[in-house]
């Protein structure tokens, strides 16, 4: 109502900050109010204004509850949107004016924009809580027990949804970090690849005898994926993409005993074979696993 309001109209003007940057940095609020605002409180104000002749919520809230999906969008997009709102504070004085200016309001209640953007992200676990509390103070024979325990189970699995968003938004964001320090910024990530397993390792050269330290990423692609593909570049850079793709038959890894080298195991397919030497059993397994 205020800070997107007001920052919308700036952009308008086309001075201060794009509108695209705006709509990215409050992602999908105004969807979220708008369904607070027109059925949610309604639904809630008119059980309350009614309490003494039917003392229930839990059907309201089951009603409801699955477009509480919506904060997933939200909290998976709020990392972005700080990063955005800090780098448009740095690059753009008047950007940061206009905030600060806002957030001296009476309305803004001596709280940061940062402060205001983070209440949609802890909302669904605050619904648990509140939940959990209503149901465990309920009397035993309360017309609402059956209904809001069944709320709460739903209140359960959109928190799950929300952490899921979360989680997953991590994970692209480490297989990003992943192509970027491989030189691979131009490829687009495709999401079905994961990352699965990163460190330092030996590897072995069974022409020579001899040994390279290199550094290994082990990703899952799924069949006809592509596969991220960099040359050896210089000492220390494995060949990305080495190992076989899944599409040429699942890569059979075994442990070599090998006394000359050893927690040595074997990577092989039908393309190409990689001898490869950790620096203890424990991580051997860790790396065969």
């Amino acid at each position: 109502q205020v800070f997107y309001t007001e920052l919308m109209k700036e952009a308008k003007t086309g001075k201060t900050v794009p509108e695209e940057v705006v709509k990215m940095i409050f992602s999908n609020i105004s969807s979220i109010y708008q369904f607070h605002a027109e059925f949610f409180l309604p639904e809630l104000q008119k059980r309350m204004e009614d309490w003494n002749h039917n003392p229930r919520i839990g059907d309201v809230i089951q009603k409801l509850a699955p477009f509480l999906k919506m904060y997933g969008e939200y909290v998976k997009n709020f990392d972005k949107a700080v990063e955005l709102l800090t780098a448009w504070s740095e690059k753009s004085p008047p950007f940061q004016e206009l905030i600060a200016d806002i957030q001296k309001r009476k309305v803004c209640a001596n709280l940061t924009l940062q402060h205001h953007m983070l209440e949609p992200v802890q909302r669904i676990p605050r619904y648990e809580l509140l939940l959990k509390d209503y149901v465990r103070k309920l009397p035993p024979h309360s017309p609402d027990r059956g209904d809001a325990e069944k709320a709460l189970e739903m209140i359960f699995m959109v928190a799950k949804h929300s952490n899921a968003a979360i989680a997953e938004m991590e994970r692209l964001q480490n297989l990003w970090v992943v192509y970027q320090r491989l030189g691979l910024e131009d490829d687009i990530v495709d999401p079905s690849n994961e990352l699965i397993k990163e460190g330092p390792i030996q590897k072995i050269s069974t022409r020579n005898n001899s040994t390279s330290e290199k550094y290994l990423f082990l990703g899952l692609c799924p069949r006809d994926t592509p596969v991220p593909h960099v040359m050896e570049k210089g000492p220390g850079v494995l060949e990305v993409g080495s190992a076989p793709h899944p599409s040429s038959g699942v890569p059979q890894v075994r442990e070599l005993k090998d006394t000359e080298f050893p927690h040595t195991f074997l990577v092989s397919g039908k393309q190409r074979t990689l001898e490869l030497q950790a620096r203890s059993e424990e991580e051997m397994d860790a790396w065969i696993k």
